[in-house]
Order: structure tokens, then sequence, then C-alpha cells
């Protein structure tokens, strides 16, 4: 999601701090060490490697200039009916009665409706809107097209494991969902994992991906306290398959190096009950992100990757 809207008010971006990066994996391989070194020399995609669960610390960003995320559906346009796309019929396999649900953030038809997208909605602790255009690349290359792409290689490789996978949004519907519409999809599938995909839209120079995690809120419809300690596994799991499948650092300019960020002001994570994160796989503003972001190849690893941590959270 980018830092210019309204279901996110991120911190300034940050120097990254001296010192050892604080993401460590449970077993990384030296290919994806090689890859990370690529990648911070070159832009390079990274080796694919190791397993497990990553170590890492959690941060609270302080408030900035920001962003935006998640919403609901003003009654003034086409009426959602709450049901996300369906997945193909599960098949054999280790994730056989497991529901993820994936939520790619934003929707390509945002930019038409921009008085719809910007109705205020209640994510428990405040309103916000609906939900936002997201950033995209200098070149054009949008936010709600790589949240689509990514989730549509995530599906098919959740369903090979035997899950049943549902979208929030297919690209089927003209704008949308609204951030409290996402966060109900998930919750009324009973999903045993929910993972929101986004790009970031830094300033140039900031790179990495980091994980956003629920805080524990307990305000007006908001009440995520059941789920803030399986969101943080969800969270972990997926961001140290995230490094080793695609070589990507953890974010330079927020999280201090960790990969994970813990928010209490986005509506698709507070009005959750069950296990959910956010993902920002890269920034969109940079040149360096933005290549791997367009790239087909450098995607299909992070849908992989994402998919390897969720595969591992489920399987526990």
């Amino acid at each position: 999601m980018s830092y210019v809207g309204p279901d996110f008010e991120p911190p300034q971006p940050r120097r990254p701090r001296r010192g050892p990066l604080t993401v460590a994996l449970a077993a990384l391989v030296p290919g994806a060490l090689l890859g990370w070194l690529v990648y911070e020399t070159v832009g390079g995609s990274g080796d694919d490697g190791g397993s497990g669960r990553a170590t890492v610390r959690s941060s609270s960003p302080a408030a900035s200039s920001a962003p935006s995320d998640d919403a609901k559906e003003p009654s003034a346009s086409p009426q959602p009916t709450d049901t996300p796309s369906a997945s193909a019929p599960a098949a054999s396999g280790p994730l056989k009665g497991k529901v993820v649900v994936i939520d790619p953030g934003h929707n390509p038809g945002n930019f038409q409706h921009a008085s719809e997208i910007n109705r205020k909605v209640d994510i428990g602790t405040n309103s916000k809107e609906c939900d936002t255009t997201g950033t995209s690349t200098n070149d054009g290359y949008t936010e709600a097209k790589f949240t689509l792409d990514v989730a549509h290689r995530m599906r098919t490789l959740l369903e090979k494991q035997g899950a049943t996978v549902k979208l929030t949004q297919d690209g089927d519907r003209p704008f949308g969902p609204c951030v409290d519409e996402r966060a109900r999809i998930g919750n009324q599938a009973k999903a045993d994992a929910v993972v929101s995909i986004h790009a970031d839209g830094s300033g140039a120079g900031n790179r990495g991906f980091h994980v956003i995690l629920p805080g524990a809120v307990h305000a007006g419809a908001a009440d995520t306290r059941a789920i803030v300690a399986p969101s943080r596994d969800l969270g972990e799991r997926v961001a140290g398959r995230f490094v080793a499948v695609t070589g990507s650092a953890p974010s330079n300019y927020i999280g201090d190096g960790s990969g994970l960020v813990t928010r209490k002001d986005l509506g698709g994570l507070n009005l959750s009950t069950v296990p959910k994160v956010f993902i920002e796989c890269g920034n969109m503003r940079d040149s360096k992100d933005a290549a791997l972001l367009t790239s087909g190849a450098w995607r299909q690893k992070a849908a992989q990757g994402i998919s390897e941590g969720i595969v591992s959270f489920l399987r526990g």
C-alpha cells in the first residue's frame, strides 16, 4: 500500500540503524544469503533457500505523512455481496480442510470511483476512508495490478496444497471492497489465515519488504486480542520464507531492520477475528525495488515465499 493514503498513518522514513540485521531464519541456506547480498548491490532477486520461521522483532512506528488501505462499500454504488471470489475445488493435500483468504490490496477500478472510495467507514477505533487507489511505479505499473497478479499466483500454489482459497476481490467489481468489508470476508469465511498483499510508495532509496501485524485493540467494533499471538506467528513465518525465497532484505526505512511492524490503525486488521497480516512486498518508487516488482519471475518468488509462510503456519 502506498504511504500516501487514508487508512495508514505510517512513520517518517528513517535511516537504517547500523548494526546486524535482526531477521534470522531458523534454517537459511547460504544461497539465500548470497541472494540477499546481490539484492543489496545490484537489485537482484536472490536464491531460493531455507525454511522455517523468522526470529524477528516487531517495531511500532511513529506517525508521519500517510498511507492507506482497506475499507467498506458506499450505499450509493453497486452493492457488494460480501462473497469472495471462489476457489477451485480443493485438491487432496496437506492443507485439505484449511481456508485461506488472500486480500489483493486496492482495486484497478478505484481510480474511477473517487467519491465512493473516499467515503468513511468505521474501523472500530475511528473512521477512515473506504479504500485508496494504491501507488504505482514511476513507469505506471500499479499496485492494484501487482497485488492481483501475486494473489493469482498464490492461489494456484495453495490450491495445489489442498487449501480452499478465496480472494476478497478478483478485478470483478467496479471498486473496493472497503476495508471493513475486506475484514468481514475473512471473518465470514472462518479463514485459518488471511494475508493482505501490498507494495509501498515510499521515497527513492527506501527498499525492502515489511510485514504488518495487528496490535491489541479493543474499541468499538474492533477486538483483536484473540488474534494478536497467532497473527504474529503467521507474520514471522511469512517474513522468514519471503527472505529465503526472494532474497529480499527487510525494509531499510521502517521496522528497524526487523521486517515486522505492529499497527493499530488499519481497519483490515482491527476488524479481523481471524489471524491476519499485511505484507508490503517492496517499494514501487525505488528503481531497484520497482525492477523486482515488475518482474514476473520475481513475483512468482514473492508468491511462493508468502505461500510457504502460510503453509508453515497452518501445519504448525
